[in-house]
């Protein structure tokens, strides 16, 4: 069963709406990295249950379009 707690339902729908941001900018600037970001970021709540891993999982994947330029 999957953890239904508050914070991961939140902790979904943050990184959820922040992963479309990026997967639009991404399909608009035609780069790949924010583009790949926001995919995982909107499918990655859906396969972690623990909220403490998916804020770590969620954050990674928000810094990276920050860090990696290509």
């Amino acid at each position: 069963m999957a953890d239904l707690s508050a914070s991961s339902l939140f902790l979904g729908v943050l990184f959820g709406s922040v992963g479309l941001g990026f997967f639009i900018y991404g399909r608009k600037q035609r780069t790949i990295v924010p583009l790949l970001c926001g995919l995982a970021l909107m499918v990655v709540p859906y396969f972690i249950p623990n909220a403490l891993l998916l804020f770590a999982v969620g954050f990674v994947l928000v810094a990276v379009p920050y860090f990696v330029r290509l």
